[in-house]
């Protein structure tokens, strides 16, 4: 039997002192990697001032939807569409889909949690799991990429949708191709 407390030997001075360095070297990129992630941040930020607000606001005010630039790129607007319901207006947009027959947007997830050995469990119906006394969770969303596809192609179609309670943003943004 190895007594681990008489084996083990006495850190030397070098060595705690390079543990010292390697501890503050650590430190030191910490708070350098979190300035530059904050700085990357605020660039994303801006970009995304330029490309979704400044330069399509500046196009279509002077009734442009194209620009070529002297490189030969060209810039041109689109639409876009943004969100995903927000679960404080689940209820009403759920309501609101199934009312005008979009209720096949809606995902109905049963998820339950199953010990070892518990297969046959897991095969069985909600009835079957509240009547065995099964923990199970019921889940009703819509994906964001579906909400988007379905208000594109309802706001293309012409018709009109609740934007604030699907929780949808709508907005135009530059695009540059060589």
């Amino acid at each position: 039997m190895i007594d681990t407390e008489a084996d083990v030997a006495v850190p030397q001075q070098e060595d705690l002192a390079g543990i010292a360095e390697l501890g503050a070297r650590q430190v030191h990129l910490t708070a350098e990697l979190a300035v530059i992630e904050n700085a990357l941040a605020l660039k994303k930020e801006e970009l995304r001032q330029v490309v979704e607000i400044e330069l399509p606001e500046s196009m279509l005010n002077l009734g442009l939807t194209s620009f070529s630039l002297s490189d030969g790129s060209k810039i041109s607007v689109e639409t876009f569409y943004r969100g995903s319901i927000p679960k404080a207006r689940e209820v009403e947009a759920f309501n609101w889909l199934k009312e005008y027959g979009h209720e096949d947007l809606i995902k109905n997830e049963v998820k339950c949690t199953f010990g070892k050995g518990e297969d046959q469990d897991a095969n069985a119906l909600m009835i079957i799991l509240s009547k065995q006394g099964q923990d199970y969770e019921n889940k009703k969303a819509v994906h964001p990429s579906t909400l988007k596809a379905f208000v594109r192609e309802q706001l293309e179609r012409g018709n009109t949708l609740p934007l604030d309670i699907l929780g949808v943003y709508v907005g135009q943004k530059s695009k540059i191709r060589s």
